[in-house]
Order: structure tokens, then sequence, then C-alpha cells
């Protein structure tokens, strides 16, 4: 990271969703706002701006992170993904996103990008998904509307379509 004075603004370069950007940051700036305010990423929403609702969960580096903790200089040279990221090559819903419209699991939506987010570092980092463990993912989001078990049930479904890919993609080989 390099080393910003308090008064100074200066550029903070990152990939965005696979792309290389670049913007100004003052040195106080927090991802969230520099990603909203600087990148136009507004599907990284932002709740609580204390790390404690997970609205605003961006993927750092393949980690699930809280960019309202994080400031924006803290990012630099990163690979940051959003949900803007997370759609497939063509444009379209990526898995979560179609497992969360097919369960019914949104509702405002506000909530929903950072749990997206949160799913997608779970998911696809662990070869034994279980529900104990979506129960945990999730439980460091709050959400008003859905009262969670839409949420597992579409998580659940995203798992497997996500295993069945990864097994396909060994060649039908056991990766046990």
């Amino acid at each position: 990271m390099p080393r910003v004075n308090a008064d100074q603004i200066t550029e903070v370069a990152l990939t965005l969703n696979g792309r290389e950007v670049c913007a100004l940051a003052e040195p106080r700036m927090l991802l969230s706002d520099f990603l909203r305010h600087a990148l136009g990423a507004t599907g990284t929403h932002v709740g609580c701006e204390h790390g404690v609702c997970g609205a605003c969960t961006v993927l750092m580096d393949g980690r699930a992170v809280r960019s309202c903790l994080i400031l924006a200089h803290q990012a630099e040279g990163a690979s940051v993904i959003t949900i803007e990221g997370m759609c497939t090559d063509e444009g379209g819903l990526g898995i979560i996103q179609r497992a969360f419209a097919k369960h019914f699991a949104l509702q405002c939506g506000f909530c929903t990008p950072g749990i997206v987010m949160s799913l997608a570092d779970y998911l696809t980092g662990t070869d034994e998904v279980c529900e104990a463990d979506i129960r945990q993912v999730v439980s460091g989001h709050l959400c008003r509307c859905t009262g969670y078990a839409p949420i597992i049930e579409a998580a659940l479904a995203a798992a497997r379509e996500i295993q069945a890919i990864k097994r396909e993609s060994d060649g039908g080989r056991d990766a046990g």
C-alpha cells in the first residue's frame, strides 16, 4: 500500500471485475465509497458503515470483505469483484443470482449483493458444502425482508449446481 498523507488526493489503481481501473481517492475514502462514487459500481450497497450489516461485501483478492471497513488506498493493486462482476460472460445472471431469483430469496434487494458475494466466496472455496456452514455465512448479513429461509434454499441450490460443475470439470473423477 502506498504511503498517503492526510491531505493528499492520490490515484488508486486496481482490477475491478476483471478490468484495470484507476481513479482519485482522498486518504480516508472508504473502498465502498470509492467503488460506488469513483468507479460507478453502485451494486455495492452501503448500510451501517460499521461492517455489521454486510451490504457492502465484495471479493478482494478472492476473499469476501466488508468494503466499508477498508480504505480505498488499501485496495491498491488488488483484484476486486463486486456484484456487477458476478454475471456470466454473456451478461446474464450468475449461478447464485439465478438461484436467488428462482427461490424468491430477495425482496427489497438491498442486502442481496453482499450476501451473494459472501456465498460466492464460500461456495467456490469449499468442496464440502453444508447447510450449517451456509447459515454461518449468511448470519453475517442483516436482511429484514426474507426471514432467511429462501436465502438458505437458494444457497443450497446454487451449491448443488456449483458442485456439479466442479465434478464435470474434474472429468467425473472423485476429488476426495
